[in-house]
């Protein structure tokens, strides 16, 4: 893929993770959940692997912040999920690794380094065990919807009109 069909690429899956952050959510204990941005994430890590992933993660929790939708909870747990997504896919070819990294990696090491951010930037003393619930409320049913994605796009592999990074 040439740099110019990437970015494209990374600018339209920002895009869209930023406009549905803002109809898609809902309250998840102390956070909200987002689950189309781990769909987003999975998505892009099996599309683009994992530094683009981290970069698209990264691109939507900072709009998000900045239109006034997230908080700094956005970092960890999206760039994390993403991360391990990429990763997992880029190292085994499977979706399903995919799905289960953004899940651990979003829900799980992303709300333990959330704890740090919340107590610093938030004030709040919660703990890893209020976070986790919340995250992972979030990051599973959106990384089953970006495997439903990801695999009717696998599809459109076979036919030759998209080409997955491998």
């Amino acid at each position: 893929m040439n740099k110019t069909r990437l970015i494209t690429t990374m600018a339209v899956l920002i895009a869209i993770g930023t406009v549905t952050a803002q109809l898609i959510w809902f309250p998840a204990g102390v956070a909200r959940a987002y689950p189309m941005q781990h769909a987003i994430n999975v998505l892009t890590g099996v599309l683009l692997g994992p530094g683009p992933a981290v970069i698209v993660a990264f691109m939507i929790g900072l709009l998000r912040n900045v239109l006034g939708l997230g908080t700094i909870l956005a970092f960890p747990g999206g760039m994390i999920g993403a991360f391990l997504a990429g990763y997992l896919y880029k190292r085994s070819g499977r979706i399903g690794l995919a799905v289960i990294g953004e899940g651990v990696g979003s829900g799980v090491i992303g709300a333990l380094a959330s704890v740090p951010l919340a107590y610093l930037f938030m004030g709040n003393a919660t703990g890893a065990f209020a976070f986790m619930p919340a995250f992972l409320v979030s990051s599973l049913p959106g990384a089953i919807l970006g495997w439903f994605v990801v695999s009717h796009i696998t599809k459109l592999e076979n036919v030759g009109s998209i080409h997955l990074k491998r």
